[in-house]
């Protein structure tokens, strides 16, 4: 079963490094949004379903935490699982996201293994079922 991913952050770049390592883990990925800011991905979520949401904290417009309480509010999306993908390394900062429904926190940078290990949990379904991908060892971004 393939899983559709709303990748959420300010930067294009880490937009397709995260979706070029989904590629690489050997998750079994849907289709891939995108969304620059947490308005612009309330905007996504209106028009389109996502199975997991990947996020950003530090963003313009609205950052990864008021976006956590926006979707929160919302019915068809509060139990969408939410994945924070951070430079944040404070513990606080980490157990506040936790708090406001963030699944899990990945810390950049990540290898492809990690980020399909947390999707496969986040999602509650068994890693192990999904097809693994070869030479993955020596792979950060």
């Amino acid at each position: 079963m393939a899983f559709n991913v709303l990748i959420v952050d300010d930067s294009s770049s880490m937009r397709s490094i995260i979706k070029k390592t989904l590629q690489m883990s050997g998750f079994d990925v849907g289709e891939i949004l995108e969304a620059g800011n947490g308005k612009e991905a309330l905007a996504v979520l209106e028009k389109e379903w996502a199975d997991v949401i990947l996020t950003d904290v530090h963003m313009p417009e609205m950052d990864g935490l008021e976006f956590l309480k926006v979707l929160n509010k919302q019915d068809v999306v509060s139990t969408t699982p939410v994945v924070v993908v951070t430079t944040e390394g404070r513990e606080e900062r980490l157990d506040e996201l936790r708090g406001l429904g963030a699944r899990a926190c990945i810390r950049k940078p990540f290898r492809p293994e990690e980020i399909k290990k947390i999707l496969a949990d986040a999602l509650g379904i068994d890693e192990k079922a999904i097809t693994e991908k070869e030479d993955l060892d020596g792979c950060d971004f």
